[in-house]
């Protein structure tokens, strides 16, 4: 069963970072240079199709890029890692109704990153 993603707590893109191509060259210099494909319950990267699933990664940002001229053309961009498989990228998703569907574990974890990053987490 697919679950929503709470986009209010999700930061939105700063004036400097307002073009998603440059903060794609940003996050690459960085080190997040593969591209992660979704596939419901994990990502997958690479000619060999590696697999990460949720256990397995961080989400260490997500960026939301609105533009509000053109309401179908915003997105929100994950910066991925995972110290298991030594591997940093990204994911590009659109938001509204054209958006990937994640299974409820990776937006779990995803919730769960970003509650560790806010300091906010509960048990």
């Amino acid at each position: 069963m697919e679950t929503s993603i709470d986009f209010e707590n999700i930061k939105s893109a700063s004036p400097e970072m307002a073009n998603i191509s440059k903060t794609v060259k940003e996050l690459e210099a960085l080190g997040y240079t593969e591209n992660f494909v979704p596939s419901y319950d994990h990502f997958y990267y690479g000619p060999d199709k590696t697999e990460l699933y949720p256990h397995e990664i961080f989400f260490d940002d997500i960026i939301r890029f609105e533009n509000l001229a053109d309401p179908d053309d915003q997105s929100i961009l994950y910066a991925i890692s995972s110290p298991t498989k030594s591997v940093k990228g990204i994911y590009i998703d659109s938001y509204g109704l054209y958006h990937d569907d994640l299974s409820s574990s990776m937006i779990e974890r995803m919730k769960f990153c970003h509650d560790l990053k806010r300091g906010t987490l509960q048990y």
